[in-house]
């Protein structure tokens, strides 16, 4: 919910309200049957929609090694040169936060040792979206993170485009590290991926952006396996002073606004000469734009350009929106580090722009919409970790102690069996008596 000041002006308002945070009923009525089908009739179904949705049914989903070297070898070098590059990036980033995370072990009483291991999940699924774009970016965010938290078994899907391969994202998926590649799409490739079928073995999480259909699939599935986030169209917010180049605000906006008619490009400006001028270089680069067909729509139902008194009002106001990009071109950009909290990645002056983070700068693109920047991050190599613990009691006379703090705690709580447990130590290791049962233990 967006709050309102005295002292803000709107200068262009959206069109249209944004998406629900669901799909809408014909959504997930189509994504709830194709589920149950996939269940029922497992690779029979899967490869029925995939040749309704994509005109994709060749005798097995799964590229075999030769096909992945022939697919490869079609990609140009340059491409290749700039996949390795990239991936480097975002392998240095992912190798940097797991180092970050430490197993620990503690001794918190005489011979009793709390610990801490961070555990990789065994089997995760990656979606790489390919319908209006080949998103090979999203391989290097999914897999290689996914690689580097120590994941064992990976294995990718991506739709084939118009009925063709697209080379380059498969090349990026093999070169991340997956372990097994499927040429599949849509609701058919996330459900058989979660359920499994004759030829997939199920993983137990799955990850990557999607369209509206993938991302209900992951809502429904949730719970049976674990996802990384709930996605919803791009979305971008720029914070700008009267030092910001209004140009180069106009082209970052419209840079996210071609990711679809839905997507949200939000303008939030203490100049109104910025903000006026920001506007009329929209209207100017949106006649000839090569994506005029996404980022035109997306600008005029959803674009919004705010005119605040000060700064401090922006970052209150960006934080409302809490908008999965926010950027911000101001004469200190820093200081929003300190001053903003709801986001889900930061872009700090006119050096950087959200799409360095979505293509090559190293951090992961994968990150909250609809307002989720509230109380997730985005994904990270820890999404793919599971943090457990373990105890051991090794003292018997701190295991005696235990015990009676825990029955008389189990009792306040009516945990007769609990208190029990404790009890039974206490007596073992201590010198008490069980009161609800004429058992000894013979020192």
């Amino acid at each position: 919910m967006i709050t309102t000041a005295t002292a803000r002006i709107v200068l262009k308002k959206p069109e249209k309200e944004a998406s629900p945070r669901s799909g809408s009923p014909e959504v997930r009525s189509t994504v709830e049957g194709v589920i149950a089908d996939i269940r029922k009739r497992g690779d029979a179904a899967v490869r029925e929609y995939s040749e309704k949705f994509d005109n994709w049914s060749p005798e097995n989903f799964r590229l075999s090694e030769a096909e992945l070297v022939e697919i490869i070898a079609q990609v140009p070098d340059q491409v290749i040169a700039d996949i390795e590059f990239v991936q480097s990036q975002v392998r240095t980033m992912a190798e940097r936060q797991m180092a970050s995370l430490t197993d620990f072990e503690m001794e918190t009483l005489p011979g009793v040792f709390l610990g801490q291991k961070n555990v990789p999940i065994t089997a995760v699924g990656a979606y790489i979206p390919g319908g209006k774009y080949p998103l090979l970016a999203s391989a290097h965010m999914t897999i290689v993170t996914a690689k580097v938290a120590g994941v064992g078994r990976i294995i990718a899907a991506t739709p084939p485009i118009n009925g063709k391969i697209p080379h380059a994202t498969i090349a990026a998926m093999h070169m991340a590290g997956a372990d097994e590649i499927y040429l599949l799409g849509g609701v058919q490739a996330v459900a058989a991926m979660v359920i499994g079928t004759e030829t997939i073995t199920p993983v137990n999480m799955i990850a990557g952006p999607g369209n509206a259909y993938v991302a209900e699939a992951k809502r429904q599935l949730f719970g049976e396996v674990g996802i990384d986030l709930f996605a919803g169209p791009t979305e971008t917010l720029i914070v700008a002073d009267e030092h910001a180049d209004p140009f180069v605000v106009a082209v970052d906006l419209l840079s996210q606004a071609e990711h679809g008619p839905d997507s949200p490009a939000i303008l939030i400006t203490t100049s109104e000469k910025v903000g006026r001028a920001v506007i009329t270089h929209i209207d100017e680069i949106l006649v000839d734009m090569p994506t005029k067909g996404f980022a035109e729509p997306a600008w005029r139902d959803y674009g919004a350009v705010w005119v605040v008194a000060n700064l401090d009002d922006a970052y209150v106001l960006a934080d409302d929106y809490a908008s999965e990009h926010v950027q911000i071109l101001t004469e200190n950009p820093r200081e929003a580090l300190d001053k903003m909290h709801h986001y889900g990645a930061l872009f700090l002056g006119e050096g950087t722009c959200v799409s360095y983070g979505d293509k090559v700068i190293g951090t992961n693109h994968v990150l909250p919409t609809k307002g989720a920047a509230r109380y997730t991050g985005g994904l990270w190599v820890g999404k793919y970790l599971r943090t457990v613990t373990y105890q051991e009691v090794k003292n018997q006379e701190s295991s005696a102690f235990l015990g009676e703090i825990c029955g008389r705690q189990s009792r306040v709580e009516y945990f007769e069996g609990h208190a029990r447990s404790g009890d039974v130590r206490a007596a073992k290791y201590g010198d008490k008596t069980l009161a609800w049962t004429d058992h000894t233990f013979t020192a």
